[in-house]
């Protein structure tokens, strides 16, 4: 809970806070299934929009929807807040905006292939080395001439075009096998049937709109939906990844403030460095690393320190440990590591505590205000202040349809892109501007003869013109009106190779 412009996050003989200007410094959250690191999570989200910071938060289980609701007041409650000597002890509700990749619990999120890139897309695709390389050209291809990929439609088509004028562009490009090209149609396939004809697509989800706050100054909490979104792991933390990278590419340099921008909250982090390649894992270090300038602070959990890299886990600086079990000689090893990775407190050995603590007791430690790394404290993690628990869907639907978000996002709208340009091009296009540029010919010998009318002539002239580029001209808008900025000959991409 915010206490006095601070987060109050747990007791122990003393108050234990987390400095909401170190809290850009990136944190984790760690402990075995059931003990507790979900009421840590929710204890932070809370304080976090107190404090008029908006959170970003994946729920996992489904439990994480009831911050939408006041706390519920039992006898077991009313012990904990007098044993954590809690006075001024209010029940509240949160705003709160609901996500799903599916739109089935929240409002749709989509994104586009464009703004994805290729080196997530090869991830989520389960690509080799020599299949991301082509597609990493078939993107080239792509932004070179302008072309927009909006949805799964468009790369289809776009791999076809390729495909027919392999030859040409092996030329430029470099050499592009029909054997690779058909293997990534063919992943293309499998990942429209796991729910990528649903994530693909537009209105395209604005990172902004997940920074805002209410009338009365809270950050708004973005709980995605993913009890489904995690059976399909790889599209889980693929989509992490984008969300990371948007934040990256898109938030303006900010140094160091009172507070953080927004801060992220990435549960099953473990997901995200499974069997994920070297390059990538480099990447995602380098974000860790450069996103706190911008004011971001992400949050991973998992169930040990030893799920993330050690060049990722020296990142994270605000850390809970809840008890981990050690049965076998690799769990004993796990406890051991975690224990490490704390400033040691005199009065007790760290990891004999690991394996004590109870349920809603941690071992603590946070940056103080110069940045320095507090010495680990055993203690109890507040209760939240929301609701425990899920809600019903009746609850949730009226969140949903009261939300300003929903007129924005719950209709999918099918521009014109890639798919339908080409389509034009199969027809009769290319015959029409044969015919307006001879007419465009015809006419600019008219006004050179007609010297009585100029300024009638051009404007002919000119509008002919316009008839003749009306395809390209249709691409271009839709890539502004898209994407949102222009697009010039080539479009930049970022560090995970989204459009920058």
């Amino acid at each position: 809970m915010e206490l006095n412009g601070k987060i109050w996050l747990a007791k122990s003989d003393e108050k234990v806070f987390l400095e909401p200007k170190m809290a850009n410094r990136h944190g984790f959250i760690a402990g075995a299934s059931g003990t507790g690191k979900t009421i840590t999570l929710k204890v932070l989200a809370e304080s976090f929009s107190q404090l008029g910071v908006p959170v970003f938060l994946a729920d996992i289980k489904g439990d994480l929807a009831g911050m939408c609701k006041a706390g519920v007041h039992s006898e077991s409650m009313e012990k904990r807040i007098n044993k954590l000597g809690i006075e001024d002890w209010r029940y509240r509700v949160f705003p709160t905006r609901f996500w799903d990749i599916y739109g089935e619990y929240g409002h749709p999120v989509r994104t586009t292939v464009s703004e994805m890139g290729p080196m997530l897309l090869s991830r989520l695709m389960d690509l080799s080395d020599v299949q991301s390389d082509v597609l990493n050209l078939v993107f080239k291809i792509a932004d070179d001439k302008g072309l927009l990929l909006i949805d799964i439609k468009d790369l289809k088509a776009m791999l076809r075009y390729v495909g027919e004028n392999r030859a040409e562009f092996s030329a430029e490009y470099g050499n592009m096998s029909a054997q690779s090209l058909g293997a990534i149609q063919r992943s293309l396939i499998t990942l429209e049937d796991e729910g990528g004809a649903e994530f693909f697509g537009e209105p395209a989800i604005d990172i902004r709109d997940w920074m805002q706050r209410d009338e009365q100054g809270r950050g708004y909490i973005n709980v995605l939906h993913s009890v489904k979104l995690v059976q399909n792991p790889t599209l889980y933390a693929t989509f992490m990844l984008f969300l990371m990278s948007e934040l990256f590419e898109k938030l303006p340099e900010r140094g160091d403030a009172e507070k953080p921008e927004m801060v992220f909250f990435f549960d099953e982090a473990h997901l995200l460095f499974s069997d994920a390649p070297k390059v990538l894992v480099q990447k995602i270090e380098q974000v860790v690393k450069l996103i706190r300038s911008k004011g971001v602070g992400i949050y991973f959990i998992s169930q040990s320190p030893s799920d993330i890299p050690d060049s990722v886990l020296a990142q994270l600086s605000n850390r809970v440990q809840h008890a981990l079990r050690a049965y076998t000689p690799s769990e004993q090893k796990a406890v051991k590591t975690a224990a490490q990775t704390f400033r040691t407190n005199p009065a007790f050995d760290t990891q004999t505590a690991i394996m004590e603590l109870g349920v809603g007791e941690a071992l603590v430690s946070c940056l103080d205000e110069n940045g320095v790394p507090g010495i680990v404290q055993r203690a109890f993690i507040l209760p939240p202040q929301s609701r425990m628990g899920t809600i019903t869907d009746e609850e949730r639907r009226a969140v949903i349809d009261a939300s300003d978000m929903k007129h924005k996002y719950d209709k999918a709208i099918d521009n014109f892109s890639a798919y339908e340009y080409f389509e034009q091009q199969n027809g009769e296009p290319e015959k029409e501007e044969e015919r307006a540029a001879k007419q465009v010919e015809r006419e600019e010998k008219k006004a050179a003869r007609n010297a009585k009318k100029p300024t009638a002539a051009a404007k002919t002239v000119k509008k002919k013109k316009s008839a003749a580029s009306k395809a390209m001209t249709r691409v271009t808008n839709s890539a502004m009106s898209t994407i949102g900025r222009e697009l010039g000959r080539s479009i930049i991409r970022g560090i995970f190779g989204s459009i920058k």
